[in-house]
């Protein structure tokens, strides 16, 4: 198998899994949430804070000022 074959099986595997992924995050009640400092995109090295569901880790909000100030005080 050549490298490009490769890559496209890759990719394709990579869709599968993120079409997955998305559903799982659908079917989520997102009734446990933390904030936490994730990455902006995947391709992002840009930290941000964001409220993230503790059981299918999907950002699910913004935390506010206040919020933020807390959660860095606590880090």
């Amino acid at each position: 198998m050549g490298i490009f074959q490769k890559i496209t099986s890759l990719f394709a595997k990579k869709q599968e899994i993120d079409k997955e992924i998305a559903i799982l995050q659908k079917s989520c009640k997102h009734s446990k949430k933390s904030i936490k400092i994730i990455r902006e995109h995947v391709d992002s090295t840009s930290p941000v804070i964001r409220w993230v569901c503790n059981e299918c880790s999907m950002v699910v909000g913004y935390p506010n000022i206040n919020e933020i100030n807390g959660f860095l005080n606590n880090e």
